[in-house]
């Protein structure tokens, strides 16, 4: 899940970047969790490395964009930072807190969504890593970020991913050992599922993609411990 932070002062304002955001989520179906500021100083006193995109207003009344983005880079170099602004020439400071883009004020849809197409795609190219899985007749690269679980069932081993299911020739240890990198858990001895898919924990399963994965008893307390870990690691 990508997680932006939108700061504005200006309600209006606001509320349009947030139904376009909203838009963007639905039109592109990435996976997006959006944390609203009223003012440069509410992030920067909240701020600890917990998000993957900065949407910044530069002239704000408290602590304007500028200062809230020197403020953030002293303790984070690789969110990204898009400035909105009434000025083009902000943009010019902007490269020294290493800003990606900025959009000009009134911001339009069009022009929002292709910087955040541009910020999405160099997160994506920035965090994937893959494993080289052996299936019938050959070899399967997957990106480890889009593997949502991985199922045995009759000693059958099957990665269901984004880009549709495999069924590979490995064990499930094998299987754990390879993705030992990324952020996978046992749920119980048929589930190895991916803690990033992982919507919520209901009624002893594991909600993951519209998917209620079973979480053996003896796992489960393990599972949630591995859940709460994983997300205070994401947000620190």
């Amino acid at each position: 899940m990508l997680r932006f932070a939108l700061v504005d002062d200006d309600p209006k304002d606001r509320e349009t970047l947030q139904s376009y955001l909203e838009q963007y989520r639905q039109e592109s179906g990435e996976a997006m969790e959006v944390t609203v500021y009223t003012d440069g100083d509410e992030l920067v006193e909240q701020y600890k490395s917990q998000f993957d995109l900065i949407l910044l207003d530069v002239q704000m009344q408290f602590l304007d964009g500028m200062a809230a983005a020197r403020e953030i880079r002293r303790i984070d170099r690789e969110v990204i930072i898009i400035f909105i602004t009434n000025m083009a020439q902000y943009a010019i400071q902007g490269y020294a807190v290493d800003a990606l883009d900025y959009v000009l004020k009134p911001v339009s849809y069009f022009a929002l969504s292709q910087r955040l197409n541009r910020a999405i795609a160099r997160l994506k190219q920035r965090k994937r890593t893959f494993v080289a899985i052996p299936v019938k007749g050959g070899v399967r690269k997957l990106d480890t970020a889009q593997i949502y679980f991985v199922e045995s069932q009759d000693h059958v081993l099957t990665f269901h991913t984004s880009a549709g299911d495999f069924v590979s020739t490995i064990t499930m240890r094998q299987a754990e050992e390879r993705l030992a990198h990324a952020h996978f858990f046992r749920g119980n001895n048929s589930y190895l599922i991916n803690l990033e898919h992982v919507d919520g924990v209901q009624d002893g399963c594991a909600l993951v993609r519209g998917e209620y994965l079973k979480l053996s008893r003896p796992r489960k307390n393990a599972f949630l411990e591995a859940m709460s870990n994983y997300m205070g690691e994401v947000l620190k």
